[in-house]
């Protein structure tokens, strides 16, 4: 009988695969030697593969650029990358090492961009494209960054009252996008976004509130979709909606020039996915040249803002099994030693399933097992795999350890898990490692960050500071010599 770890994950899916291979009975991700990591830095750990990041940028820009030059489009492929996903300098670093732009979603992100300009990663020609809300300190920032020069950050309109409260703090003429106000499938809980002006008020407020404003130009479209982009008659349909708006607006608009295509690409989230990206990126562009072409307006150039798709796979998180609970005939709980509550936020709060596999011991028998973490709240669990009802794992064994990975949890996960702040039930945040390679290709990592201690807890709860203050009153106390 096939009752080893390796043979079930050899019949489930088709494996080895690219980025996961075994080696001495061991797991390895993209050539690392995760089971020698986890002795290195010990565990709880989380990682992150920096060559994944520019990697996954240059198959997007080469499947654009493909297309392009199969469907002779005339406008041109600009790739930014969504800071919301991870806003680590280190991350910021990489993706900009090739040659891309930028979109914000709040105020502090400008002030990210101002710091990588300084430091020259950043230079006038970089786009810097700015959506969400704005209001008070969103709208200065802008302000200050447009008034300082750089004429390519565009602020996206979200709202009727936007402009007004840009040119206010704009010095002379400045460039905009409008966002689209997608409809949503019918399985969400609203019909319409809450972001954006309706496709029907699009040209109406361009006509009343942007063609005699002197000191605006519409340069972009921003079209949106919450599930992102995916080969499903849901998507098409909006694509085309979202082209007629761009048509009639470019009738009248002739400053208009760009498509942002905003919503990402899907990662990797089982041994089992399939997905067509270079398919999905030719439809793309022959769908907008084609309706461009009948309607006899040029063609958009093309923006994308990938977040996930960026900077997901390149990130993992490795965890020990501490002890096994038998808690009834059926339910067997392998308890890790850390929270998914607080290091896979998504995993609670939306159900979101990650690729998880043994790190070692591929050879020893298998049981199905249910995953908890060590807080105390009731939804610290992790039950299934995204294909698949049931963990799988090879059985526990107190005398031999078990080291489980997760992968492609780069993006979201520290900034939603509040990274070096307060944690659920104070468990601490895990050592941050960052993996990169050298001119040879040979792997080198360093810690980022180390694990949270109590004094960095008790600081951020005040009690460290109510000490501090404390010894400062009584060194700073003068005695006063008695008169007696």
């Amino acid at each position: 009988m096939k009752t080893k770890y390796i043979d079930l994950i050899e019949q489930t899916y088709d494996f080895p695969q690219q980025e996961f291979q075994l080696e001495d009975n061991k797991l390895q991700f993209h050539g690392i030697d995760l089971y020698g990591l986890a002795q290195k830095y010990g565990t709880p750990l989380k990682f992150t593969y920096l060559p994944k990041i520019s990697d996954n940028i240059q198959r997007a820009k080469s499947w654009f650029g493909s297309a392009i030059k199969k469907h002779r489009y005339a406008g041109k492929y600009h790739y930014c990358y969504c800071t919301k996903s991870s806003h680590f300098e280190h991350v910021l670093n990489e993706a900009l090492k090739n040659d891309i732009h930028i979109e914000t979603s709040s105020a502090f992100d400008i002030n990210i961009v101002e710091h990588l300009k300084k430091s020259g990663r950043i230079t006038k020609d970089t786009y810097v494209i700015c959506n969400g809300f704005k209001r008070d300190q969103y709208i200065q920032n802008i302000a200050r960054l447009i008034n300082d020069g750089h004429k390519k950050c565009i602020p996206i309109i979200d709202n009727y009252e936007e402009i007004n409260l840009l040119g206010d703090a704009i010095e002379g003429k400045f460039q905009i996008g409008i966002r689209i106000a997608s409809e949503e499938e019918p399985k969400f809980e609203f019909y319409t976004s809450r972001l954006g002006i309706g496709y029907k008020n699009i040209v109406p407020f361009f006509n009343q509130s942007i063609k005699p404003n002197e000191q605006v130009e519409l340069k972009m479209l921003h079209f949106f979709i919450n599930t992102g982009i995916r080969d499903t008659a849901y998507y098409w349909n909006e694509l085309l909606k979202c082209l007629k708006v761009y048509i009639s607006l470019k009738k009248v608009c002739p400053t208009l020039d760009s498509l942002n295509i905003g919503g990402g690409f899907p990662i990797k989230n089982s041994l089992a996915f399939e997905y067509d990206y270079e398919y999905m990126v030719d439809e793309i562009i022959h769908q907008i040249g084609q309706a461009c072409e009948e309607a006899g307006v040029d063609v958009p150039n093309i923006f994308t803002e990938f977040g996930s798709f960026t900077v997901g796979e390149s990130g993992g998180n490795i965890y020990e099994v501490l002890y096994q609970k038998q808690q009834n005939d059926r339910e067997k709980w392998n308890m890790i030693n850390s929270s998914f509550i607080t290091t896979m936020p998504d995993s609670w709060a939306i159900s979101k399933r990650f690729i998880m596999l043994s790190i070692n011991r591929w050879n020893d028998e298998y049981e199905r097992i249910l995953l908890g973490g060590l807080t105390c709240d009731s939804d610290d669990y992790y039950n299934s795999e995204q294909h698949m009802n049931a963990i799988y794992l090879p059985k526990y064994r107190k005398d031999k350890p078990l080291y489980i990975g997760f992968f492609n949890t780069g993006a979201y996960q520290e900034t939603i898990g509040g990274f070096g702040g307060l944690q659920h039930c104070l468990i601490p945040h895990p050592k941050h490692i960052l993996i990169n390679r050298d001119e040879e290709g040979n792997i080198k990592t360093s810690v980022f960050a180390e694990q949270q201690t109590a004094g960095e807890f008790l600081s951020i709860l005040g009690y460290e500071s109510k000490k501090t203050a404390e010894v400062k009153v009584k060194a700073n106390t003068i005695s006063v010599p008695s008169n007696n």
